[in-house]
C-alpha cells in the first residue's frame, strides 16, 4: 500500500497475474474503486519483496489465484482464500503492537506515508494524485502530512 498508494481493497483483491512483468521493470494491475483498472511501476524494493513472498507461498505458478491470502488460523499456513479488508487491518495491528508502536494507525496509514514520502523527496503533487487514483488533487492534499512534522529548527522558535 505505501508504495503503490493503493486502497486496502484493490491490494487485497491482487492476484498472482497482476504482478506482471513488463520489459525488464515489473508493473501493479490495480482494480480500484468505481471500476478503474490502473497500471503502476513497481518500486525496486517492492518488486523484491514480492518476489520474495510469492516464491516463499510457493504461488508463482497459480496466476489466478490471491497473491495475499487469508491464514489458517495460528497455524502459519496460507489458505487459497484472498485475505479480507479486516484480515489485513487485523495483521497490521498485531505487527504494531509486536513491535512496541502505539497509535491510530491502520490500512489507509500507508497510503498516506507513501504519499507524504513521495512529496517530501521532491515528487510532485500532480503525480501523487495520478498514482493515487485520485480525481481531484484536493483529495490528495488530504494525505499529504509534512506540515504536520516540528522541525529542530521550528523548536528552536521557541524562547524564554
Amino acid at each position: 500500500m505505501a508504495y503503490t498508494f493503493a486502497r486496502v481493497e484493490a491490494v487485497v483483491s491482487l492476484r498472482v497475474k497482476d504482478y506482471a512483468s513488463l520489459g525488464k521493470r515489473f508493473v501493479i494491475y490495480l482494480s480500484e474503486k468505481g471500476g478503474k483498472q490502473r497500471e503502476i511501476p513497481a518500486n525496486h524494493r517492492l518488486e523484491e519483496y514480492l518476489d520474495r513472498y510469492i516464491e516463499a507461498a510457493a504461488i508463482g505458478g497459480e496466476k489466478d489465484s490471491p497473491i495475499f491470502r487469508s491464514a489458517a488460523g495460528r497455524t502459519g499456513k496460507l489458505t487459497a482464500r484472498p485475505m479480507a479488508r479486516q484480515d489485513a487491518f487485523d495483521m497490521i495491528r498485531r505487527r504494531l503492537k509486536a513491535a512496541g508502536i502505539a497509535g491510530a494507525f491502520g490500512c489507509h496509514s500507508f497510503r498516506a506515508t507513501g504519499i507524504t514520502t513521495f512529496l517530501e523527496n521532491g515528487g510532485s503533487l500532480e503525480t501523487a494524485q495520478w498514482i493515487a487514483g485520485h480525481a481531484d488533487s484536493r483529495t490528495t492534499k488530504l494525505y499529504d502530512k509534512r506540515a504536520q512534522r516540528a522541525t529542530l529548527e521550528d523548536l528552536e522558535r521557541v524562547r524564554f
